[in-house]
């Protein structure tokens, strides 16, 4: 019986290539019955190994061409570590600490490397890096962060229209709006001057499709007044989705009532439409009739748990009540009738992962028979994690966060006059915090395909961190101690 994806007999070379994809994957796919017990192991040793090789012994020569890119290196090194469940040892710490803080411009933001220009891709790498390796106090990394600067670095690439620029002279990317807005959360210098219009900017992303493309094109009247028709600038794509979507939740303390809403079912059918079938062994693909590739493990396979921090009761369908029909609205955001529980396969998903995306040497990989790289060697991991775990805003955790906040200033503050961001008592900010840090995992609803020895760290659904990194850096920026869950 063949499970190949079903062609028209008008062969292209999309199709071709679609072909070749799955005869790959099939050789990776074991026996049916019984499926041997030795192709659901996650090697963890051998990405360990991996990565250790690269942390210590430095990344191999072709990595020269990322230059610019070496706070992503560190960050993909370090957080898959932590998925990992591998924690740095003092040496190599202090060593990521310094070397982070070598990147800091002294014109706010972190470069992709020593004296280079600041750009919002390497800050959100930089400050998360921080956020693993990093701790309070001197030579601890996070007090020596320029947050004064930091924060005119970004008002300085505001643009009219509410989106940013990646960098001074750039262009203007949802992937750099969720990297400012993960770093302004984490650090506390998150504020309404800053998002003014960000959240109408990233709805005029949204495509015909469901997905987010990276832009929208701007249009002002003659009085010189933003319209409100923008287009999005290209396809939607899985990347710019999860950055859209997860900017969306970052800023829904910033809401305004009433506002218009991003369409909730038209992205849920997409994101659902990329998880790839039998053929493609569960794994995700990124664009409509695009091959799979293992890193939409976490874009796309992570996206699906945002949707728990949407509101008005995540505006998801409820499996267990009766079909509503909208026939005078079919594009609102009401329940509909053709969706299960599962938003999508998180055992294929894991298959995908364990069959294809673990490279034999160590580490993992885009699809067979490609090698490894950090990139993926992180996202894959993230996505695994996601499909182990499920991360979702818990009611009771929220209450333990409320009833602990103290209004007190933080020693990592400022108090004196100063830019709107010192100001600890802006009404937005305990809930930017508990929003933030009241993702918790439904333990009941984990899933680990090969047994608990495959077990990884849940990645926060917002920041790809750990829940317990990211309560570390933000009780410290926030002034705030972090209840223990439970106690």
């Amino acid at each position: 019986m063949s499970f190949y994806t079903p062609v028209d007999g008008f062969p292209t070379s999309t199709s071709n290539t679609q072909r070749e994809t799955e005869n790959v994957l099939a050789r990776h796919q074991p026996p049916t019955t019984p499926t041997p017990a030795a192709h659901n192991i996650l090697h963890k040793q051998k990405h360990m190994q991996y990565l250790v090789r690269n942390l210590v012994q430095g990344f191999p020569e072709r990595y020269q061409s990322q230059d610019a890119s070496q706070p992503w290196l560190m960050f993909w090194t370090l957080q898959a570590f932590s998925i990992l469940q591998v924690g740095l040892d003092p040496g190599n710490r202090q060593r990521a600490i310094s070397t982070i803080l070598a990147w800091q411009h002294p014109k706010g933001g972190f470069g992709g490397g020593p004296g280079q220009a600041a750009h919002l891709l390497t800050t959100y790498a930089s400050v998360c890096a921080l956020a693993i390796a990093g701790k309070p106090g001197p030579g601890g990394g996070w007090d020596e962060i320029d947050r004064k600067k930091l924060y005119e670095f970004y008002m300085s690439l505001k643009q009219p229209d509410g989106s940013f620029t990646v960098s001074h002279h750039a262009e203007v990317d949802v992937r750099g709006i969720y990297c400012l807005l993960v770093v302004a959360t984490l650090l506390d210098i998150m504020t309404p001057e800053l998002v003014a219009g960000t959240a109408d900017f990233l709805r005029s992303c949204q495509t015909y499709e469901g997905g987010f493309a990276s832009a929208s094109q701007p249009y002002f009247g003659a009085d010189g007044k933003l319209l409100s028709t923008r287009p999005p600038l290209g396809e939607a794509h899985g990347g710019y989705t999860f950055c859209a979507l997860a900017s969306w939740v970052l800023l829904r303390p910033y809401a305004e009532p009433n506002a218009p809403d991003i369409n909730h079912k038209n992205l849920l059918r997409w994101l659902v439409q990329m998880q790839g079938g039998r053929s493609e062994l569960g794994g995700f693909k990124g664009r409509t009739n695009k091959l799979v590739d293992g890193c939409y493990s976490w874009w796309v396979g992570g996206a699906f748990a945002l949707f728990s921090a949407l509101e008005p009761a995540a505006h998801l369908p409820n499996p267990h009540a009766p079909p509503q029909h909208h026939e005078d609205d079919p594009d609102t955001n009401a329940n509909w009738d053709d969706v299960d529980e599962g938003l999508y396969d998180r055992e294929a998903l894991q298959e995908y992962v364990l069959w294809a995306g673990q490279h034999s040497s160590g580490g993992l990989r885009d699809k067979p028979p490609k090698g490894a790289d950090a990139y993926h060697t992180q996202y894959v991991l993230a996505g695994l994690s996601s499909a182990q775990h499920r991360i979702v805003p818990d009611a009771s955790r929220r209450a333990e966060l409320e009833a602990a906040w103290a209004d007190a200033p933080s020693e990592a503050q400022n108090t004196t006059e100063g830019p709107a961001w010192l100001d600890r008592l802006r009404p937005e900010r305990k809930r930017v915090f508990i929003d933030a840090l009241s993702w918790w995992e439904d333990k009941t609803a984990a899933k680990v395909l090969g047994g608990p020895g495959n077990t990884v760290n849940a990645s926060h659904p917002l920041f790809d961190l750990t829940i317990t990194h990211a309560e570390g850096i933000m009780g410290h920026f926030y002034g705030q101690t972090i209840p223990v869950k439970g106690a």
